[in-house]
């Protein structure tokens, strides 16, 4: 196979089926996005020691991207619409991780926090807006073309999945979670100044 075509020259590219749009088509947009995301979660997976804790899930979670990605590149008018492989299953799995952290963290009082601690929360941060930022594209893509609702609860999920994996990463490694408040007077008593 090879890499360079020269087919996209000209701007153009093409989505499954053989349609060929704009290098800036929404369905572009938003795989770019995706694509950008899977790669902040390679960089979080270069940064952990070898058979770490996240390792499978985080894997797995980049397996499902590039299933959502084939996915996003098969318009509803495709010629052939059954390329649209399903990542449900790792949904309910983001969903299950969620809940095993909350128990973690259920003495933890979560809040808004500033970004930091240590490079391994930095980057389950930055994983985090990445999320959130191809998440807004494929929202405005539904607005248009319908997207899988699986697909849209899935981002949704993972955002909150990263946050709690910061605040994870920080607990067990007995650095302090830098919280914000907007307002002093919301501070619990058992918070120090």
């Amino acid at each position: 196979m090879a890499i360079t075509t020269k087919t996209g020259d000209t701007g153009q590219t093409a989505l499954f089926g053989g349609n060929r749009v704009g290098k800036s088509h929404i369905r572009i947009r938003c795989n770019g996005l995706i694509d950008e995301v899977n790669v902040r979660i390679g960089m979080l997976l270069a940064e952990l020691p070898e058979n770490h804790q996240w390792g499978k899930g985080l894997l797995r979670i980049q397996r499902d991207m590039m299933l959502m990605m084939s996915h996003i590149a098969t318009p509803v008018d495709s010629p052939k619409p059954n390329n649209k492989p399903h990542a449900e299953k790792g949904l309910r799995a983001c969903e299950t991780w969620i809940e095993a952290l909350n128990d973690f963290l259920k003495d933890e009082k979560l809040a808004f926090v500033l970004p930091g601690g240590n490079k391994v929360a930095s980057l389950c941060h930055f994983v985090r807006t990445g999320i959130r930022t191809a998440e807004r594209e494929l929202v405005e893509l539904n607005q248009v073309e319908q997207v899988a609702d699986y697909i849209l609860q899935y981002f949704n999920r993972m955002s909150d999945l990263f946050y709690l994996l910061a605040i994870v990463e920080l607990k067990q490694n007995n650095v302090k979670v830098a919280k914000f408040r907007l307002f002093p007077s919301q501070k619990s008593k058992n918070e120090k100044q």
